[in-house]
């Protein structure tokens, strides 16, 4: 195996072009710039929505499909670029930890698939269990591409993409994945109480409504001592169920590129977050542009991240979206290993400015969309410190903030 050398040239179709050099198996070079105004990306897409839109009482999977059918070399961001990026202690820490996947509809390749993405990047094997909505390891919900709603398509490569993310950050955490029997609010729900009661106490979610008339079962996300995580959305600038809850930490995206090596990030022009209109304020935020919860609370990377899905698209592919960040951010809190001490966004809103610096990366450009011109959709402002809407707090730089 060989790994890429990835320029930046290209990104505005959304693909990247590569040319092969020496290297470790298992490694993927990704983009090389010593000017971060090169990461301004100009793409007029982010790439293509592996769901569909979704009806007023369904959600939609975050996932976006960048580049089908590359080499795994070529196809993104491999486990140890992010667990280098983002300054992880991956092989020490997370044995014992559960997180816990939730998504709609039944992958049956799933397992093969997690096996063979960890195998190509040296990961060990997975401990993983599969359960539908009821706790139980059989009775699966019916495949994705198998159901007549056209809204359950791309949910496979969203599970798939999930239990790889979690394995990228915490390859010796226990995964759950955890089956909704379809997509609607109400069977969501009960698959995220479903994974608590089968004892995780992290429990990642990488899908959206966005629709307005969404009524979500606010309590699937109020038990204390389980750490809620959400995928922003890839709409721009605006608040979607159920990241928008006080009760769930939201997850931003960001656009990751190396110079030499070092990693940096601007904020991907795609990504949810800002003002949860509707939303009490929790105590904890003190921020002055938003009388309702703010949103992010913390962010990582969202697009050109290698995954593997056997199931759609026949093997290796290049991903983004929000959708990536969630179950990363989830297995970083189970390498810090108190998510039953935490309560949603609170630790990170709470931080001083000097652990802040210490354990998040700043991110200083980019915006998700027009807000006026505030922190709540650009990054850098300096209205509320380091804090913005697109990228919360920062990206992760280690586990001290976690």
């Amino acid at each position: 195996m060989k790994r890429s050398r990835f320029s930046l040239v290209g990104v505005a179709s959304g693909i990247l072009l590569a040319a092969c050099g020496g290297g470790m198996p298992g490694t993927t070079e990704q983009p090389s710039t010593s000017d971060s105004s090169a990461l301004r990306w100009q793409a007029k897409a982010p790439g293509t929505r592996a769901c569909p839109q979704s009806t007023p009482d369904e959600l939609q999977c975050d996932v976006l499909i960048i580049k089908t059918g590359v080499r795994p070399d070529l196809a993104g961001w491999a486990p140890s670029n992010l667990q280098a990026a983002y300054n992880l202690p991956s092989s020490s820490k997370g044995s014992g930890q559960i997180v816990a996947i939730v998504d709609a509809y039944d992958n049956p390749n799933v397992a093969s698939d997690l096996a063979a993405y960890r195998s190509y990047f040296g990961l060990p094997a997975a401990n993983f269990t599969k359960y539908n909505q009821n706790g139980q390891t059989g009775n699966y919900p019916e495949e994705c591409n198998r159901n007549s709603r056209i809204s359950s398509y791309g949910f496979c490569v969203e599970i798939d993409l999930d239990v790889e993310m979690v394995s990228a950050s915490c390859p010796n955490c226990t995964i759950y994945l955890i089956e909704a029997e379809t997509n609607s609010l109400r069977n969501l729900a009960d698959a995220v109480k479903e994974a608590v009661k089968l004892g995780a106490r992290i429990v990642s979610n990488s899908y959206s409504c966005i629709s307005p008339d969404c009524t979500w079962h606010t309590d699937a996300f109020d038990t204390r001592g389980v750490v809620y995580l959400a995928s922003a959305g890839d709409h721009n600038y605006g608040s979607y169920l159920p990241a928008k809850f006080a009760n769930v930490v939201s997850v931003g995206g960001t656009i990751l590129a190396k110079d030499g090596a070092k990693y940096k990030e601007i904020v991907w022009p795609w990504t949810g977050g800002g003002c949860a209109s509707g939303v009490t304020k929790p105590s904890w935020q003190h921020d002055p542009g938003c009388t309702s919860r703010t949103q992010n609370d913390v962010a990582a990377v969202a697009s050109d991240v290698a995954a593997y899905d056997s199931y759609n698209y026949s093997g290796w592919i290049t991903v983004g979206g929000t959708s990536v960040g969630a179950p990363l951010i989830a297995g970083i809190y189970a390498l810090a290993g108190n998510a039953n001490s935490q309560h949603a966004g609170k630790e990170l809103w709470t931080l001083t400015a000097q652990q802040r610096k210490k354990d998040l990366h700043y991110i200083r450009e980019g915006s998700d969309g027009s807000c006026g011109g505030s922190y709540l959709c650009t990054a850098g402002t300096g209205e509320y410190g380091t804090y913005s809407g697109p990228a919360g707090w920062g990206t992760p730089n280690g586990i001290g903030a976690f």
